[in-house]
């Protein structure tokens, strides 16, 4: 496995993890991980000939919920850097034309050359160091179109004291510092600085997982 570049991140996973990271998600999450991305995809609101730029991800199940409601001229691009994930994807999509895949970073500056109606980041973003999701904030801006949406699902803010224990254990033990970082911040106040407007949040899982979308001002 090549060294990995954010030491403390558990996103960076190995091959064997990322073989099996759907199933592993459902069970850790006591089998409503399947559950609640279905219903969060259905609060997405996605639109008929919508085109979408899908950060991190991943295995394609995102991708795979959506296609559903996008239309024949809808298109999805996948990027990812994991070439375990790249093989799952390409083995889901591979036979879709409106889905298309590109291996690449989105914790550095990057250029796909053209703009999108929404952007989603799922369960990624908050496994890495804030100034890093900074930089994917301002990728995830600089590829929508004036008045596109982005969509990031992933944890809400939490009190991790008002968990039950036994879910506060998984979390403690799943989770890393990111995480634990990523879980104390005013999202709202984060994604306004970065030029986001008019917020809106969908919870699931015992409210532990959030939709939060927000919305490229329009150029004046």
């Amino acid at each position: 496995m090549p060294q990995k570049l954010y030491t403390d991140s558990k996103i960076e996973l190995t091959p064997t993890i990322a073989r099996h990271y759907d199933r592993i998600m459902n069970s850790i999450s006591f089998g409503k991980y399947s559950q609640f991305i279905h219903r969060a995809v259905r609060d997405m609101n996605i639109r008929h000939g919508d085109q979408i730029l899908d950060m991190g991800c991943g295995t394609g199940k995102n991708a795979a919920l959506v296609a559903e409601r996008m239309g024949a001229n809808g298109s999805i691009t996948g990027v990812d850097l994991s070439p375990e994930m790249e093989k799952q994807f390409l083995e889901r999509h591979g036979s879709d034309q409106r889905i298309s895949f590109s291996k690449q970073r989105i914790d550095i500056p990057f250029d796909l050359g053209k703009k999108f109606d929404k952007v989603l980041i799922s369960f990624v973003i908050h496994g890495f160091p804030h100034e890093v999701r900074e930089q994917i904030l301002e990728n995830a801006y600089q590829h929508l179109k004036p008045g596109g949406k982005l969509m990031i699902l992933d944890f809400a803010e939490i009190n991790m004291e008002e968990m039950p224990w036994h879910h506060r254990f998984i979390f403690k033990t799943v989770e890393c510092v990111y995480a634990f970082d990523y879980i104390d911040r005013d999202w709202k106040s984060i994604l306004k600085e970065h030029g986001f407007t008019d917020f809106g949040e969908n919870f699931y899982f015992r409210n532990y997982a959030r939709l939060l979308t927000a919305f490229k001002k329009k150029e004046s």
